[in-house]
């Protein structure tokens, strides 16, 4: 969400700068008296599109908004660009995507700081522990979209207030043209032929998808969803021997070369690999064998949208049919996979391009998550400093 930067990547020097006088800049107020249906029901308190007398009456009520801020978004992220473009052409509603290489931090800190405010933004994309962070400091609002009850269980906030999305496996990719043999195992990173080229999405105690990355890399240094440290061990090892470098990956740093080496989730590195190839970048994807870790972003809503209609919108828009396929025509994993097969509305064709993949998934729990973060955050900058 980042989680990672398109999205990925911090937010960094002057850059970091305008996001902190952005933030920090007053709006006005939303005008709530938009969000109402035609027969008066509001739709910042909807927790389903019944509420509101169904999804025509949520559509009308959010044409009427007229838009949508969405933040830390890039369109080359895991098919959002697409996805951003039917929602717009579908319901003739205004996307303003704020920030799209911002992290899954800068998402909260948007909500928290613009409260209030009509710059605040609608809906919110977040790697799994920061939208429990999200949830537990009451920032999102519950919602039940139409598909909810085909969310697998243990991937949804009981409250509703999150719910899994898209997601993938943490992946080495590796251009094949500037790295002679490309590492396919978190212990292959460590060999000496790879000085200064392995690369993260970000910064793990901001980034998803930086944050998988350390998790991957505990569980193939004999680490657990209980004890993330061995993954902050290895990624000293890589400092010290001089594999790492502090180059976070981006579509542009891998097109030029900067960081030939990029732990990062599947569908951004399959993604890339489509992408560069009429630029001559030849990228080669590998879901470690010996450090499997597959996450999901989590969609939500921030609970004082300004415009909670359109935010409503969206979800279900995202978990219909046509969002969920357009996911996965990003190599994204829909969260409705499973059932989408089984209703015959899988998009087959693309499905079968996705990274082949043993076993299935595991996943963290909130608990273990937010214990990971507590140690991620008081170790990360000693690990990979100097």
């Amino acid at each position: 969400m980042t989680v990672s930067l398109p999205r990925t990547a911090l937010l960094g020097g002057s850059l970091a700068a305008v996001a902190a006088l952005a933030l920090s800049a007053c709006g006005a107020a939303p005008d709530n008296a938009s969000s109402t249906t035609s027969d008066g029901k509001n739709a910042a308190t909807a927790t389903s599109a019944a509420d509101l007398g169904g999804m025509d009456k949520l559509i009308a009520a959010a044409k009427k908004e007229g838009a949508l801020h969405i933040i830390a978004v890039p369109r080359d992220w895991a098919n959002y660009g697409a996805i951003i473009d039917g929602f717009q052409k579908k319901y003739g509603i205004k996307i303003e995507d704020e920030s799209p290489d911002g992290s899954s931090q800068d998402e909260i800190n948007a909500v928290t700081s613009r409260k209030g405010q009509d710059r605040a933004p609608d809906v919110l994309d977040l790697g799994s522990s920061f939208a429990l962070s999200a949830a537990q400091q009451g920032l999102l609002a519950p919602y039940k979209v139409t598909s909810y009850s085909d969310i697998p269980t243990g991937q949804a906030d009981p409250q509703a207030r999150w719910y899994n999305d898209y997601g993938g496996y943490i992946s080495i990719g590796c251009d094949a043209k500037r790295v002679k043999t490309c590492p396919t195992t978190f212990a292959d990173l460590l060999k000496p032929q790879y000085k200064g080229q392995v690369a993260l999405n970000g910064n793990p105690t901001k980034s998803g998808s930086a944050f998988g990355g350390v998790y991957a890399a505990a569980l193939a240094n004999k680490g657990s969803f209980d004890d993330i440290q061995p993954g902050l061990d290895f990624f000293a090892k890589l400092k010290k021997n001089g594999n790492y470098t502090p180059v976070e990956s981006t579509p542009a740093t891998v097109e030029k070369g900067e960081t030939p080496i990029s732990i990062d989730w599947d569908y951004l590195n399959a993604g890339y690999a489509d992408e560069f190839k009429s630029k001559g970048v030849d990228w080669k994807v590998s879901i470690p064998t010996d450090g499997q870790y597959a996450q999901y972003y989590s969609q939500a809503i921030n609970k004082n949208a300004p415009h909670p209609a359109a935010a409503r919108l969206w979800q279900e828009y995202l978990y219909s049919t046509e969002g969920q396929n357009l996911w996965l025509k990003g190599y994204a994993r829909p969260a409705l996979m499973s059932s989408m097969d089984k209703a015959g509305t899988l998009d087959k064709t693309a499905a079968a391009k996705l990274p082949a993949v043993t076993g299935t998934p595991t996943f963290p729990t909130e608990a273990q998550q937010d214990k990971a973060k507590t140690v991620l955050s008081t170790g990360w900058s000693k690990a990979v400093s100097g």
